[in-house]
């Protein structure tokens, strides 16, 4: 028994193996980023070839990596058309910002009574640099700021598993605001500062209600936006 005992205590001086990152997560990873950043639009064919020299692989990485964002919902195999970047349907966007709403207005509820005066004014200070990117016309780095705001407030439910079901939910609403960053980042930077404000004093039932009008509003805009986007979908080479 002692034997057992002092082998247990053993492995727990036992460190993780430190794994490298294989290729295949990289080209994963570049791929997602160019997604979610907008730099791959939807509709985009993804040519395999083009793709490899681009990220200056071999095509094995990048198939793999494909076939593994098509399970996540970013691509999309066209029959006689190879792969392509997933447009999603104004449904799919309208379930995501339900789920987004469920999530935020109840992490703003909660960081109306839980959040730390460091927390606070870290939150306001991301409203801050929203509001500098607003006033110099940057709409990339609004979008940003925009992203920091919704990351620090999950994080201000303190319930981590919260926290971790608001960044999945953010990584895909990052993937559409891109619509509509240009028109709304001047309401998106008022409301994010009604927020604050509310949890700042708070005052959870008006952060909560803060919350959901502020993804409401995001809704309607994408959804006004949808159709105003012209000009023909081109492959990689075309992507700028």
């Amino acid at each position: 028994m002692a034997a057992e005992r002092a082998q247990a205590d053993q492995l727990l001086l036992v460190r993780p193996v430190t794994r490298p990152r294989t290729l295949g997560q990289s080209v994963y990873e570049a791929l997602l980023d160019l997604v979610v950043a907008g730099r791959l639009q939807p509709g985009q064919h993804l040519a395999e070839m083009e793709l490899a020299r681009r990220l200056g692989v071999s095509r094995q990485p990048v198939r793999e990596a494909l076939h593994r964002l098509q399970a996540e919902g970013w691509v999309e195999f066209r029959p006689n058309g190879g792969a392509c970047v997933h447009a999603p349907s104004a449904r799919e966007v309208d379930e995501l910002l339900t789920v987004r709403a469920l999530l935020e207005v109840e992490a703003a509820r909660l960081a109306a009574s839980r959040a730390s005066k460091r927390q606070l004014a870290r939150l306001m200070s991301i409203c801050d640099a929203g509001e500098a990117a607003v006033r110099d016309g940057d709409v990339e780095r609004f979008k940003g700021a925009n992203h920091d705001f919704h990351a620090a407030l999950a994080e201000l439910s303190g319930i981590s598993a919260l926290a971790q079901l608001c960044r999945d939910v953010a990584l895909r609403a990052r993937w559409h605001y891109h619509k509509v960053a240009p028109v709304r980042m001047r309401d998106s930077c008022d409301e994010h500062r009604e927020i604050a404000q509310a949890i700042a004093a708070r005052e959870e039932k008006q952060a909560a209600t803060a919350a959901r009008v502020h993804i409401e509003h995001t809704r309607l805009a994408y959804h006004e936006s949808i159709g105003q986007e012209g000009g023909p979908r081109g492959d990689l080479t075309s992507s700028g």
